[in-house]
């Protein structure tokens, strides 16, 4: 029997949430290594300030990965909106491949495309203007360039403006929108979408080129509680973390 591939994303590990730190090594000594392959879409970490970042939190979470991936499990990590920054070196450090986004992947005939989810929500214009500049290349060597205790503020006045921005913006801004699933999804046939960021757990469908997709949101792990999305050959179907899954 194929072992299942699992998914999740959204975790927003710090020190400052001992619970979800304390679930996702839980969950890295269980369930994922009864797995083939780990997919971490995105917001693996609550912000990320460069590879160079000595804080032991980090090696800890890096040492975890590590062991699950030389226990037998693949690793695979996706940048999000807060971690955008990981880089090369802690993923070697972890045992784990970087990937695109997105990146189509296959199980049990069923082919599964995987976002972080960010890209999608269209409507939030302020929000992809942010995106698009620091994913530029550039832009990224400039930041990286200065010293980390700079770049640990200024990420700090980036996200305190965020969170401010959130408080007046329509909830359906921050959303995906319709129209930029299907023109993903139409690039890819046949393929059912699985992303994370929204933190709106569920399953929804979408008619694409006359035939019907899924789209599986995976849910946050604020405060140890949240899941993760398990699929073998027989499809593919939510668990929870610390509490019933009654999502989709």
């Amino acid at each position: 029997m194929t072992r299942p591939l699992l998914f999740a994303s959204d975790l927003h590990l710090s020190d400052s949430d001992p619970a979800t730190r304390a679930a996702f090594a839980e969950f890295l000594h269980g369930p994922a290594r009864q797995a083939a392959a780990l997919y971490l879409l995105g917001d693996i970490f609550e912000y990320w300030a460069g590879d160079d970042d000595d804080d032991p939190f980090n090696a800890g979470v890096a040492a975890e990965l590590r062991a699950l991936a030389e226990a037998g499990t693949a690793v695979h990590l996706m940048h999000g909106n807060r971690d955008f920054l990981l880089g090369p070196a802690f993923a070697a450090a972890a045992g784990a491949t970087l990937l695109a986004d997105p990146t189509l992947v296959e199980i049990g005939g069923r082919r599964l495309l995987l976002s972080h989810g960010d890209a999608l929500c269209t409507d939030d214009a302020a929000y992809q203007q942010f995106r698009a500049t620091v994913r530029q290349p550039a832009w990224q060597a400039a930041f990286l360039a200065r010293p980390l205790g700079e770049r640990r503020a200024e990420i700090a006045r980036i996200r305190a403006a965020s969170e401010m921005a959130k408080r007046e913006k329509a909830l359906d801004i921050m959303d995906v929108n319709p129209y930029a699933v299907t023109t993903l999804l139409a690039q890819y046939p046949g393929a059912h979408l699985i992303h994370g960021h929204t933190h709106r757990p569920a399953m929804h469908h979408h008619e694409v080129q006359h035939g019907r997709r899924e789209r599986w949101v995976l849910p946050d792990w604020y405060g140890g509680t949240g899941g993760y999305l398990e699929a073998d050959q027989d499809g593919l179907r939510f668990v929870g973390i610390n509490q019933d899954a009654a999502w989709g």
